[in-house]
């Protein structure tokens, strides 16, 4: 009797040394550096992947791991409840157990993207489009057709540009084209709507529309923050009187590919809905993406009776309130000859030098 408990004893606390080593060597196991084939890697876990899934992806990517293993460890560990969907960074020396509670917390890593100020809309899905780390949805057809993409993103325009507000985008590693594009949309709307509620009274702009696509103008005007609202000036004040606005941006925009840095007399002429040469008001959609310094700018112009500007060739500009002295500004920063010109220069709000 008393050899069988004795053996007994000794069975129990060999199988309680085997379960002590075996629970080390699962616990070293777990903690332990995985073998990646980078330094870092990249992954999604997709909304509604199951713990195979998340598995593959791993491996798939480059994450040295029993795929078993991982599935029991994540459901023993009741972390399979927790895991979040997302884009998540494994780095050199994390353990399986790291790569569990990054995702079962949501500790996604995050990626950047930049629209700048003055972007078109191609620029923007160009960027979109060359970033590694977005995942694009967006079909070509939509990519090619502004009034198609921008009723996709839910605005009731026929164009998109201007909507994009120009800014740096941080996004978990993964995220779509369309999410990104959304968020630009939303945050344009918000800011426009509330730069449109504290406008000043008087303004000749009917809509916060119109009030966007001047914004536009001078974001393409001037990069200058102290002459936004000086040029802004002028060109309601044009809009006052009914002067046409006559800027050489929306000449280019209206242009598109056939500008190939030069503005000449027959692009001038050339009538499209864009030239406010040929056409007075506001061209029929903004020229570019928008900042909220440009909105505030258009909204809150400064009072003066400027109604001419040119460029100085330092990125500043010389005002002028009437043709005259404006024709003496022209002749002095474009065509350089330091005095007034023989024949008078064209009616022209912002002269650019041109063949």
């Amino acid at each position: 009797m008393r050899w069988m408990i004795k053996t007994l004893l000794v069975l129990l606390l060999l199988a309680v040394i085997a379960a002590g080593a075996l629970a080390g060597y699962a616990w070293h196991w777990v903690h332990q550096p995985l073998a990646l084939s980078a330094t870092t890697i990249d992954v999604r876990v997709a909304r509604g992947a199951g713990l195979g899934a998340i598995a593959d992806t791993l491996i798939e990517h480059g994450v040295t791991m029993p795929r078993e293993a991982f599935i029991w460890l994540a459901r023993l560990s009741e972390k399979d409840r927790l895991i979040k969907a997302g884009g998540y960074q494994i780095s050199e020396g994390e353990s399986l157990w790291d790569v569990l509670n990054k995702m079962a917390s949501g500790d996604v890593s995050q990626r950047q993207v930049a629209f700048i100020e003055g972007w078109t809309v191609p620029q923007v899905l160009q960027t979109l489009q060359n970033h590694p780390d977005i995942t694009k949805t967006l079909s070509d057809e939509l990519l090619a057709d502004q009034t198609k993409l921008s009723k996709h993103l839910g605005l009731n325009e026929t164009y998109l540009e201007g909507w994009l507000f120009p800014d740096t985008y941080l996004f978990p590693v993964g995220s779509t084209d369309e999410e990104i594009l959304r968020r630009a949309v939303r945050t344009q709307q918000e800011i426009l709507q509330k730069a449109w509620d504290e406008r000043e009274e008087g303004l000749p702009l009917k809509s916060p529309y119109e009030a966007l696509i001047l914004a536009s103008i001078i974001e393409k005007e001037t990069g200058r923050h102290a002459e936004r609202a000086r040029i802004a000036g002028v060109f309601i004040n044009r809009l006052k009187t009914g002067m046409p606005l006559q800027t050489d941006p929306t000449v280019i925009y209206g242009m598109g590919d056939l500008y190939q840095g030069r503005i000449r007399k027959a692009d001038l002429q050339r009538d499209t809905p864009w030239n406010t040469y040929t056409r007075n008001g506001l061209p029929p959609s903004p020229i570019s993406t928008v900042s909220r310094a440009s909105l505030e700018a258009v909204l809150h112009p400064e009072a003066h009776d400027y109604y001419y500007f040119v460029a100085r060739g330092d990125g500043s500009s010389e005002f002028a309130k009437n043709l005259r002295d404006h024709n003496r500004n022209v002749s002095m920063y474009i065509l350089g000859k330091g005095k007034p010109p023989a024949k008078p220069q064209s009616d022209t709000a912002g002269d650019k030098a041109r063949p």
